[in-house]
């Protein structure tokens, strides 16, 4: 054996291996345990990057450690292939999207297969292929047959150059995230699936997932938004500018005072305005107990009112307009600035008609939330509150927090606690729970509202403009509407003969492939253009995964027998929109009788990102980390500046290619890195030094190995100890997923063996250390394992046995006290004696120079812990 590890000819080496020999092809009939590891596919955007190797480097470690174990396996790979780059590629490139997406495939599977993943590549698969996506079209005409898709006019953000639609998180500051084009509102047909139908069992499954960090769970159930509430009517009245609060200031501030010439998006009307014909707006709010609070009403910019209003008054229709140019985002809405445009109209107040609200568009407010209406309460809700101040409206105290009651509130920061109900006439003493059940007691009684439940969850739009998706597989006829295809004409392929000069569709404008006759009256009709969001490929893929029949998407008992996934890995950032997406699907194809699991993944874990410096040139442009030498640009000799430690990421050039680490220093020490340095949640910073001394270590465990001389004589007890210990610890930390402390162990381990006498102990403790560490540098575990004469792959070997006498320590270690202050150790037989004990700390060299002589005038011993010597 040579003296140094050659990590690229052992890589090679063995990854052949276990190729030719179909090592981890997984057996669906094997009669093992089945154990379904799944780290999030990825997209093939070109190249591997460090965040996938420390993804894929978790999910391999525990995949391997269960074969271990004795469980058949399943640990798959593929590709989520379609989305918006592919096109963009296209239209930058002219390249084919197919072409580009498969050539990334390609490189990207032979860069995973360099680190020596243990992926059952016999189940690859691409949601770019029509033997994926065909299946995924056929699951669509059954939720369209079970009445859970449906068609409808909605607003969608617009691209106008890239002439597409656009997410909410894919506009910023109000533009297209590609083309920087103002983005428009717009109505168009979309197809919608009803995933608001599961909303309170999706809600209600969060609690059954134990095995999901709680900050995901939050997150969801906060996208779910259930809320209790009021939905109740204000009663319209015509108005010229600002209805007047009357009693609702209750001598707690001056009446309003005309609007701040500084604020020109306020524009009261003149005359009676109309208002849809309606004579009320009907309002959701969750926190009724306040309404004595309300100094405002505020409608959305498409809700009926403000669109009548608009068709009569340009102000209003460009203030619209306005707000269909803002972000879309919670983030946005939340942080933007708060505009409003005074419509008029005034609102009376439920409990007084002589309190009068002014009624506002308002930017902030959402259509798709509630009724698309709200009432403000300034002084209890931040947005209210920076509204009102823009718009110097009433700011009242209804809830107070201790003596407080003043009703003139003041400062800049809502008061959001719990508290009592004050200045709120029957409510006054109230605490914030009992005046809501009295306000909706009362709004019942009085038929002017409901109690009543909304979500924040909005139907799941799946419609998107985009070529390079699935195709949804419906044939719009004059005459008959929207005919499903049939399923014996699945797949619906994508036509390859199409163009990207032209921005748009090219679905929309291809000579032939739209064109079909009706399969149900036989007239010509058209295919359906739009193509799936891609976020319902990847709310199926695990379990097509786990089931490939070529006839159906998946084998029932077959799939049942892996669902759900015991372990998914990945990303915080998929927490709530990939992960509701595939908790909603599993559940729809429970609900139609396809599938008899509600939760697709029982265990979920969201691992920290890889972070890398940023640099900057002297003028101002990102430099990558291989540009840059002790602080200076190699290309120009100029110094940079060092910026902050941040995720890695193409736009800041801070990332750091697999390819050439691997190169240099092999796969075992690559992965090794990913697992020792930080705890697997938190962020990993990349460094040299920290890779350099993982490839050390891997040269260090090698040398172990080869300097092993063998010995069939002797027992080392403390040693044997040690093994079984680090044995039953690294199985414990692995199934935790907490690889950095498994790590730890393995260097306590090594640590010992290098210091323990030749023995047969010894011996053993070498053998089953290779097993140990083969989860994680599978590479060297190999090459040592054959070369101490084994013919099998340690890959196949099982996990070392524990002997439990072994973990039960015989030992325990003793802090001495002197007055309380620590001042030795000692190591004494566990369950010692009082008095031998106490011998033994008044024995110590340090305790005896500090007593000088003199005895103590009290012991105290806590038993295996701790002896405190009062002096």
């Amino acid at each position: 054996m040579a003296s140094r590890f050659n990590a690229l000819k052992a890589d090679a080496a063995w990854q052949k291996v276990w190729d030719d020999s179909r090592t981890f092809e997984t057996k669906d009939d094997s009669g093992k345990p089945h154990s379904y590891v799944l780290e999030m596919f990825p997209y093939p955007s070109g190249r591997i990057h460090m965040g996938h190797v420390r993804n894929y480097t978790m999910g391999d470690v525990l995949a391997r450690y269960r074969r271990m174990r004795g469980d058949e396996v399943l640990h798959p790979m593929g590709w989520d292939a379609f989305g918006m780059p592919a096109e963009n590629a296209a239209m930058e490139k002219g390249v084919h999207p197919g072409t580009w997406t498969r050539a990334n495939i390609a490189t990207m599977k032979a860069q995973l297969k360099r680190l020596g993943f243990a992926l059952d590549w016999s189940r690859e698969l691409a949601t770019c292929e029509p033997d994926y996506y065909g299946h995924e079209q056929a699951l669509f005409l059954d939720l369209f047959a079970a009445g859970l898709v449906y068609r409808k006019e909605s607003a969608v953000n617009w691209d106008p150059v890239d002439m597409t639609v656009l997410a909410n998180e894919q506009v910023i500051d109000g533009r297209g995230w590609r083309s920087g084009a103002l983005v428009e509102k717009r109505k168009l047909s979309q197809w919608f699936l009803k995933i608001t139908d599961f909303a309170d069992e999706l809600l209600a499954g969060l609690g059954a997932l134990d095995g999901w960090p709680d900050k995901v769970k939050l997150m969801q159930e906060n996208w779910i938004g259930k809320s209790q509430g009021l939905k109740f009517r204000f009663e319209l009245l015509p108005g010229t500018g600002r209805g007047t609060v009357g009693e609702a200031n209750g001598g707690g501030g001056a009446p309003p005072a005309s609007p701040p010439a500084e604020s020109p998006l306020h524009h009261p009307t003149d005359g009676p305005p109309p208002h849809a014909g309606e004579d009320h707006v009907e309002v959701f709010t969750t926190r009724p107990d306040t309404i004595f609070g309300a100094s405002f009403v505020a409608v959305a910019a498409d809700h009926p009112i403000a669109q009548s209003l608009a068709a009569a008054n340009s102000d209003a229709a460009d203030f619209i307009a306005l707000c269909k140019r803002g972000g879309t985002t919670a983030a946005e809405i939340e942080t933007g600035e708060k505009l409003g445009f005074d419509t008029g109209i005034v609102a009376r107040h439920p409990f007084d008609a002589a309190i009068e609200l002014p009624v506002y568009i308002a930017n902030f407010v959402l259509m798709e939330y509630g009724t698309g209406a709200v009432f403000g309460v300034p002084a209890h809700d931040q947005r209210d509150l920076d509204f009102a101040r823009k718009y110097a409206l009433p700011v009242r105290r209804v809830v107070a927090d201790g003596d407080l009651a003043d009703p003139l509130f003041e400062g800049d920061e809502a008061f959001t606690g719990a508290g009592t109900l004050v200045n709120s006439r029957f409510l006054d003493g109230l605490d914030i729970d009992a005046a809501k059940r009295v306000v909706v007691d009362r709004a019942e009684g009085e038929g002017w509202g409901t109690g009543s439940t909304v979500y924040r969850l909005r139907d799941w739009g799946v419609s998107r403009q985009r070529y390079w998706g699935t195709p949804i597989p419906i044939i719009h006829c004059d005459a008959c509407g929207a005919v499903p295809v049939a399923k014996d004409q699945l797949p619906i392929v994508l036509p390859e003969d199409v163009s990207f000069d032209v921005p748009g569709n090219p679905l929309d404008r291809h000579p032939t492939w739209k064109h079909v006759a009706c399969p149900s009256c036989g007239k010509d009709a058209r295919r359906e253009t739009d193509t799936l969001d891609t976020f319902a490929d990847s709310s199926w893929y695990f379990i097509r995964f786990a089931s490939q029949p070529k006839d159906r998407p998946f084998d029932r008992r077959i799939a049942e027998s892996w669902l759900p996934v015991g372990q998914y890995i990945g990303g915080v950032e998929h927490a709530i929109l990939h992960l509701l997406y595939a908790r909603f699907w599993t559940r729809a194809l429970k609900h139609i009788g396809q599938l008899d699991v509600a939760e697709p993944f029982t265990g979920l874990f969201t691992q920290g990102m890889v972070t890398h410096e940023t640099y900057k040139s002297a003028d101002g442009r990102w430099i990558g980390p291989d540009d840059v030498r002790d602080g200076i640009e190699t290309a120009t000799g100029q110094p940079v500046t060092v910026g902050r430690v941040e995720k890695m990421s193409k736009s800041k050039k801070n990332t750091v290619d697999p390819e050439p680490i691997v190169d240099q220093y092999g796969a075992d020490a690559t992965r090794w890195f990913m697992l020792s340095d930080s705890p697997p949640e938190r962020d990993l910073p990349w460094s040299e030094s920290g890779i350099e001394g993982a490839w050390r270590f891997v040269q260090r465990l090698w040398r172990l190995i080869e300097g092993t001389a063998g010995s069939n004589e002797g027992i080392d007890q403390a040693l044997d100890r040690k093994l079984h210990q680090t044995i039953a610890g690294i199985g414990t930390d692995i199934e935790a997923l907490a690889f950095n402390k498994a790590v730890a162990k393995i260097y306590e381990l090594v640590t010992a063996i290098e210091r323990a006498a030749p023995s047969r102990s010894r011996d053993a403790a070498i053998r089953d250390l290779i097993l140990l560490v083969s989860p994680m540098v599978p590479h060297v575990a190999e090459e040592a394992w054959a070369a101490r004469g084994n013919t099998s792959l340690i890959a196949d070997a099982p996990w070392p046995a524990v002997d439990p006498k072994l973990l039960v320590a015989d030992e325990v270690t003793y802090a001495i006290q002197v007055n309380g202050k620590l001042r030795d150790k000692l190591v004494l037989a566990k369950g010692m004696s009082r008095e031998a004990v106490e011998a033994a700390a008044l024995a110590s060299d340090k305790v005896v120079r500090i007593l000088d002589g003199k005895p103590p005038r009290m012991v105290i011993v806590v038993p295996d812990r701790l002896v405190n010597l009062v002096a």
